[in-house]
């Protein structure tokens, strides 16, 4: 079996968006909707090949001997997850803190280059008076299948959310990078189904920070949630580079 990540679905410029890679090997695993948990052992690549070997209770996707991501089986995770209305969406995702000097400005998810029907334009911003970012979303016909949406789409969608629950209450420091993530999904969003994305911070150990983040619909019902870590990359990461390079601009 083998799966490759189309351009289109690119995080930083040049490696796919953590989220939208963990769910497609996580469909590869054979659970599309999870609960399960993926590694990121490296930037995913684009328009490459990957084998999924099969090991046992997980599966590993690769290419020429490097491993670039490994899924495994995950219980169930705490459905006790905050919510946000519409209205708390909506004002919050007006103060998006990348709005301008983005560092990834091409992300699937939350890159402000991407256009209506191109990315997902989730752009979380600060909750008022609670450490919640969130933001309002849309699905439209470039991401549903059957009048669904596509169950790697909504991993990509509970991706970026919970870093903002990190970057809207502290200072940016270096980039950030999905390491692991851990997600399940309820029910697929519906096309035109007015949704609300949430994401907040857990903890901090070092180099590693730990978000969660859940879908909601307008009305409150709980669609998926996840929980993942970010890594700070080092100076010399050129990841780093290609980040400060595009803030700048």
């Amino acid at each position: 079996m083998r799966f490759s990540i189309d351009a289109r679905f690119r995080g930083p410029q040049h490696s796919a968006n953590g989220g939208y890679s963990a769910g497609l090997t996580a469909a590869a695993l054979g659970r599309p909707l999870g609960p399960a948990q993926v590694t990121l052992l490296t930037p995913p690549p684009l328009d490459t090949p990957l084998t999924v070997i099969t090991d046992g209770e997980s599966v590993r996707a690769g290419h020429d001997e490097v491993e670039v991501t490994r899924a495994v089986r995950h219980p169930a995770l705490n459905r006790d997850v905050p919510s946000v209305s519409w209205a708390e969406a909506l004002e919050a995702s007006a103060a998006f803190p990348w709005r301008t000097h983005h560092p990834y400005p091409e992300c699937f998810v939350c890159g402000t280059d991407r256009g209506p029907g191109d990315g997902l334009r989730i752009f979380p911003g600060p909750v008022s008076g609670r450490p919640l970012a969130a933001a309002p979303w849309t699905p439209d016909e470039a991401v549903v299948s059957d009048a669904l949406v596509r169950p790697e789409i909504v991993w990509a969608a509970l991706d970026c959310p919970s870093l903002f629950g990190w970057v809207c209450f502290h200072r940016w420091e270096t980039p950030l990078l999905l390491g692991r993530f851990t997600a399940e999904i309820h029910r697929l969003p519906r096309l035109g189904e007015p949704c609300v994305s949430i994401g907040w911070f857990l903890e901090r150990d070092g180099r590693k920070h730990h978000t969660g983040a859940a879908l909601r619909t307008a009305d409150g019902e709980l669609l998926g949630l996840s929980r993942a870590t970010w890594i700070a990359l080092r100076p010399d990461h050129p990841v780093t580079a290609e980040a400060i390079s595009a803030a700048r601009r």
